[in-house]
């Protein structure tokens, strides 16, 4: 039951997905070349514990099964894991769609890592939609914000370059975010000084290994415990 219950979950999802993507009159201007979405509700069949959402992109869907593990038989954690950037309307559609259908007890949720095309400026601007939007369809969850975390190794700033990744640019869309936060008296989960400046925790450029992810998934649980209550 709960096998049949997952599948029709996450295949009723996709179909979502694919058919508001496919339904667009034309794509939005700063697409990525692959845009993808991986949402993922354990147990949605059962109530008898408190539920948890990650929202994230890779990082998050990188530390979800040991915050699961973590977690176990104190809460049921589920993740939405997206490329989308925080102007577009997918996401929010991805996040009403899914705070809709589970409704969570905490949301540890964090944008930033993608849409390296768009502006600090269009960050700004889309933050308090895509906050909103959070707590407008889980209006009894504890929120907690996840920072974005830094690079393995920050490429120099090149004048005229605005596509590309950098510790600077991650800064400032991470000052952009708390700014909000902070008037939201929201928690803060700060991802990025637990693993900034340590290469080693490093797979590549942007993603960690199991280090890197062990250390994430102790603080993410560790903040999602206090929110709930639990120990």
């Amino acid at each position: 039951m709960k096998a049949t219950c997952l599948i029709k979950s996450v295949l009723t999802l996709t179909c979502f997905v694919l058919g508001t993507m496919s339904a667009r009159p034309a794509p939005p201007a700063g697409l990525e070349n692959i845009e993808w979405c991986d949402i993922w509700m354990a147990h949605a069949n059962e109530t008898n514990q408190p539920r948890v959402l990650l929202i994230g992109d890779s990082i998050t869907r990188a530390y979800y099964d040991k915050v699961e593990s973590r977690l176990a038989g104190r809460a049921f954690v589920g993740r939405l894991a997206t490329s989308a950037f925080i102007s577009d309307p997918v996401l929010l559609q991805e996040i009403t769609m899914t705070l809709d259908e589970y409704p969570c007890d905490v949301v540890h949720f964090n944008n930033g890592m993608h849409g390296w095309q768009h502006t600090e400026a269009e960050y700004q601007a889309a933050f308090p939609k895509f906050s909103e939007t959070i707590k407008a369809h889980a209006p009894h969850a504890k929120l907690i914000w996840a920072n974005t975390t830094s690079l393995k190794v920050s490429p120099p700033v090149t004048p005229g370059d605005h596509a590309s990744a950098t510790d600077e640019r991650i800064d400032a869309r991470n000052r952009i975010a708390l700014g909000f936060i902070e008037a939201d008296g929201l928690a803060v989960d700060d991802l990025n000084s637990l693993t900034r400046g340590r290469p080693d925790y490093h797979s590549d450029n942007v993603h960690f290994n199991d280090a890197g992810t062990d250390l994430q998934a102790r603080q993410v649980a560790g903040q999602i415990e206090r929110a709930l209550g639990i120990r």
